[in-house]
């Protein structure tokens, strides 16, 4: 028996959705209504518990498969072999043979700050073609916003000297998601990756250090951790080396007693465990010149601890709670067809009608708030609209970015706004308003649904 390869590629997107998309677009065929021009909005209700902002990311995935996404006639035998479809309507099977995406996208740079409720992307296109976007679109943003939010936090923490290197690759959800999470860990202001693929596809030079398995390895084969420690450094001599496999303190010692009689040079060393406030301070006494680089499920909250315990500490590897955690929760929803504004009004999950724009207004550099209101709505001198026209008629009208150019609008952004909405604990609200024609147009599409039979 042999087991299908289950990984993503571009000939695939057209499959990549969930049952209901496709379900719900042989219904739309099947009515008359696929072709009626929809708006979705894709946007979290609510930040992550304790996170005062986001950082968007993920629209180059997000561009890369609306541009991309077609049908295969191994796609549409594959969905006729499911038996699912045997009422679906012949102009379906033809829309999906015929069809790839033809709409427009408006979307918020990679590296903008966002916060609740505005919208990261808008898909204008139509309604089948939109339907069917939503299970992808929101992977790629979902996950990628929390991995470059986290990113920000962890250098906003750590200051701007200290190199952040992602080691998350082992604990991402999947491969796939481990490509992702590199990517997004760069943009949001990592210095490097240990994964190698995913540094070789985005002209990053790969970080790493070495595994306690080595020094173990060693000591039971050539006899002592100086002799590992001595073996890796002849083929890298600029590499941290681990040192607290057995006992860290007299690991430094051995080796600043190797390093004054000239035997040796240590550029880096990696603490893993134990208290890395303590450690650090004593592996700095021992070996000054020498970088300590920090690991062993860091986060931003543990950074920010050591920096006030006074931990010499030049550098983190993070990975497990850079790559995991409370996620991004965010939703796509219809916010127009055919012209017409739509609102979902369930209890706990309101949406607001109409296609919308994020005003956000600046004061020497300061962003002091936003205003949620309609592409209509006119910019006031002190704003700047954040979404961008980036997808038209199916094309991409705007070259990719680099990571370096998202890096520093990430920087940037985090810098704008306050130290209190910055902050980790407890942070305060970012101000976000909502026009007086949005709200206008809210309350018209309530009494609107209110007084349909």
């Amino acid at each position: 028996m042999t087991y299908p390869d289950l990984l993503a590629t571009p000939k695939d997107y057209g499959l990549f959705t969930d049952l209901y998309q496709l379900t719900m677009a042989s219904c739309y065929v099947g009515e008359g209504i696929a072709d009626r021009r929809a708006s979705f909005e894709l946007f979290a209700r609510r930040l992550p518990q304790g996170y005062g902002y986001m950082i968007a990311m993920g629209l180059h995935q997000a561009i890369d498969y609306l541009t991309n996404l077609h049908f295969s006639d191994q796609h549409l035998e594959a969905l006729r072999q499911t038996g699912l479809f045997s009422h679906a309507p012949d102009g379906f099977w033809q829309q999906l043979a015929a069809g790839g995406f033809t709409g427009d996208v408006w979307a918020v740079p990679e590296g903008t700050a966002v916060f609740a409720n505005e919208p990261l992307l808008r898909v204008e296109a139509p309604l089948w073609q939109a339907q069917i976007a939503e299970t992808y679109l929101l992977n790629a943003l979902n996950y990628q916003t929390l991995i470059a939010t986290r990113a920000a936090r962890l250098r906003d923490v750590a200051g701007p000297e200290a190199q952040l290197l992602e080691f998350g690759t082992r604990r991402a959800f999947s491969p796939q998601g481990a490509l992702w999470a590199a990517r997004a860990a760069l943009a949001g202001g990592l210095d490097a990756t240990s994964n190698v693929l995913a540094a070789v596809q985005l002209g990053r030079r790969p970080a790493g250090t070495m595994a306690h398995a080595l020094v173990m390895a060693f000591t039971a084969l050539e006899g002592s951790e100086d002799d590992a420690f001595e073996a890796f450094q002849r083929y890298f001599p600029q590499a941290a080396l681990l040192i607290d496999t057995y006992d860290t303190v007299a690991a430094a010692k051995r080796l600043a007693t190797q390093v004054a009689a000239g035997e040796t040079q240590v550029a880096a060393v990696r603490l893993d465990s134990g208290n890395l406030a303590e450690l650090s301070q004593a592996v700095r006494s021992h070996l000054p010149a020498a970088k300590i680089i920090a690991s062993g499920d860091l986060d931003e909250y543990e950074i920010d601890r050591l920096r006030r315990a006074g931990a010499m500490i030049d550098g983190y590897g993070l990975g497990t709670k850079l790559v995991t955690g409370d996620p991004v929760n965010g939703v796509y929803k219809l916010v127009e067809i055919d012209g017409a504004a739509v609102m979902k009004e369930a209890s706990c999950k309101t949406t607001l009608p109409g296609r919308k724009q994020v005003f956000r207004r600046y004061q020497g550099g300061q962003a002091m708030g936003d205003r949620l209101g309609l592409m209509t709505d006119t910019v006031a001198a002190d704003e700047q609209p954040l979404l961008q026209w980036v997808v038209k008629q199916g094309q991409a009208v705007q070259v990719p970015e680099s990571l370096d150019a998202i890096a520093a609008r990430t920087a940037a952004a985090v810098a704008s706004l306050s130290i209190p909405v910055r902050q980790l604990d407890h942070p305060d609200e970012y101000a976000v308003t909502l026009s007086e024609s949005l709200v206008e147009l809210a309350a018209h599409t309530r009494r609107s649904a209110v007084s349909q039979p």
